[in-house]
C-alpha cells in the first residue's frame, strides 16, 4: 500500500453535501421559529421557508439516491465491523490523548467504519422518518390527509420532532469532529476540492493510471 492524492469526492457529491448543509441549516432555523424558540421572522414566513426548503432538500435527496446507485458509490456507505472497535476507542479515548486516527481512507472505503455505520443509520432511519412525517404534515395542511386520521397528528408531530432533534445532534457531532485530530481546514478541504490522500494498492494505482488518470493528482 502507498499513499497518493486522488479525487475522493466527485463534483455532484460536493454539490450535494454543501447544498444539503445549507438546506438543513435553513430548516433548523425555520423549525426553531415554528417551535417558538425565537422570533426573527413571522410564524407564517417561517412555515413557508420551512416548506420550500424541505421540498428542495427532498428533490436533492432523490437525485443523490439515484446518483449513489447508478455510480456504485453506495458501497462506501456499507458498514463493516473491521476496525470498528479501534475507531470507537479513538473517538472515546485516543482523541484526547493525541493518538493518530487508526483508519486511513482507501480507494474502496473513503468512510471509516463508524462514519459508514452512522451515515447508514441517518439515511435508512432518521431521514425517512423526517421525510414521511413531513410529507404527512404537508398532506394534512392541504386537506389531503384524511387517510392519516388513524395515525393522529400528535404522533406525526412526535416522529417529525424526534427525527429533527436527531439530525441536530448529528450536525453538532459532525461539526465537533471537524475540530479534532487534523486541522479544521484539513478536514473540510477534501469536500471543497474533492481530493484527499488515500492508500492504494499497486493494482489500484496501475488501474487508475491506465483507466482513470484524471483522478490521480501528482503530489508536489
Amino acid at each position: 500500500m502507498s499513499i497518493h492524492t486522488i479525487q475522493v469526492f466527485k463534483r455532484f457529491e460536493r454539490i450535494w453535501h454543501w447544498g444539503q448543509m445549507a438546506l438543513i441549516f435553513t430548516l433548523m432555523f425555520s423549525g426553531f421559529i415554528i417551535y417558538g424558540a425565537f422570533h426573527l421572522i413571522s410564524f407564517s414566513d417561517a412555515v413557508t421557508l420551512h416548506t420550500w426548503a424541505a421540498m428542495v432538500l427532498l428533490v436533492l435527496w432523490l437525485f443523490a439516491i439515484f446518483w449513489l446507485f447508478t455510480t456504485g458509490q453506495w458501497r462506501h456507505y456499507l458498514p463493516t465491523g473491521e476496525n470498528l472497535g479501534k475507531v470507537i476507542r479513538f473517538y472515546a479515548i485516543g482523541i484526547f490523548k493525541g493518538e493518530h486516527h487508526p483508519y486511513r481512507k482507501t480507494y474502496r472505503r473513503k468512510h471509516n467504519p463508524l462514519q459508514a455505520l452512522t451515515y447508514m443509520l441517518v439515511k435508512l432511519v432518521i431521514f425517512p422518518a423526517i421525510w414521511l412525517s413531513g410529507i404527512a404534515y404537508l398532506l394534512i395542511s392541504f386537506g389531503l390527509g384524511g387517510f392519516l386520521a388513524g395515525i393522529g397528528l400528535d404522533l406525526i408531530a412526535l416522529i417529525h420532532t424526534s427525527a429533527a432533534i436527531a439530525i441536530v445532534v448529528f450536525v453538532i457531532a459532525h461539526l465537533y469532529l471537524l475540530t479534532v485530530g487534523d486541522s479544521f481546514v484539513g478536514h473540510v478541504k477534501p469536500m471543497v476540492t474533492g481530493y484527499d490522500k488515500v492508500e492504494l494498492t499497486d493494482e489500484e494505482l496501475a488501474y487508475l493510471k491506465t483507466d482513470e488518470p484524471w483522478i490521480l493528482k501528482e503530489d508536489k
